[in-house]
C-alpha cells in the first residue's frame, strides 16, 4: 500500500516565476543551494538536491502544471512516486497546489515537512530576497 498527501501554498509571484523556479536548473540550484539538472522536455529526466531526488517529467504545461515521476535516493530500487504541481492565479499571486502520490507507507509526514522546509520556505525566501 502507498500513501499520498496534498499541500497548498500561496506565493506573491506570477505562475511563470514559480514554474521557472522548479524547471530551470540554475534557478532551482540557486534557491536550494544544491546541484540540479532539470530537463524541460516531457520524458526528460531531472536530478535535484545533489542527487537525492531523481525522476522523469511526465507532463509539462508551462506556467500551469508539472507532473513528475519522482523518487528519493534512499527508496527501494525502481520505486517511484508521482508529484503534481498545479499553478493557479489568485489575488495577484499564485496558489501552488502539490499532490504527492505513491509514497512508501509511513513516509507521508516526513515528505509533507520536507516540501515545506526544502521547497516552499526557500522559494518564498528567494522571492523576497
Amino acid at each position: 500500500m502507498t500513501a499520498f498527501f496534498e499541500q497548498t501554498f500561496y506565493f506573491d509571484a506570477p505562475a511563470h516565476t514559480l514554474y521557472e523556479m522548479l524547471m530551470d536548473s540554475e534557478v532551482h540550484a540557486e534557491f536550494t543551494n544544491s546541484r540540479a539538472e532539470i530537463s524541460r522536455e516531457v520524458g526528460g529526466n531531472f536530478v535535484a538536491y545533489d542527487g537525492y531526488i531523481t525522476g522523469t517529467n511526465l507532463e509539462l504545461v508551462p506556467d500551469q502544471k508539472i507532473v513528475q515521476r519522482w523518487r528519493a535516493v534512499d527508496w527501494p530500487e525502481d520505486y517511484y512516486s508521482v508529484v503534481t504541481f498545479t499553478f493557479i492565479a489568485q489575488n495577484g499571486g499564485t496558489r501552488l497546489d502539490l499532490t504527492h502520490t505513491g509514497l512508501p507507507d509511513g513516509t507521508e509526514e516526513e515528505f509533507k515537512q520536507g516540501w515545506i522546509e526544502n521547497y516552499w520556505e526557500p522559494m518564498k525566501a528567494f522571492l523576497e530576497g
